[in-house]
């Protein structure tokens, strides 16, 4: 499923107009894309959490030819999967 489907499939559930729905969520992907880069936490309870993690400087090796190289400190974003979203997933089989 695409945005544009992700967009319609709201509608669909909710009722909504699509153009109110398509602006909560740009509104939501620019307030957790803000949030994240800003050092943030967001969570979503049972669902979704969006956090920063800083990676530390460290040493890793080539696998072609074993040298040793130098992997920069650096930042990523990560995201979990919530308990009540795992279950419900795992039940639908």
């Amino acid at each position: 499923m695409n945005k544009a489907e992700l967009v319609d499939a709201i509608v669909a559930e909710s009722g909504a107009a699509k153009n109110t729905v398509a602006e909560v969520l740009k509104a939501f992907e620019d307030v957790v894309v803000k949030g994240v880069t800003g050092g943030e936490k967001i969570v979503l309870s049972g669902f979704l959490s969006f956090e920063r993690v800083e990676r530390k400087a460290r040493t890793a090796r080539n696998p072609q030819t074993g040298e040793a190289i130098q992997v920069a400190a650096s930042r990523a974003p990560k995201v979990s999967i919530g308990s009540t979203f795992k279950k419900s997933v795992k039940s639908a089989m």
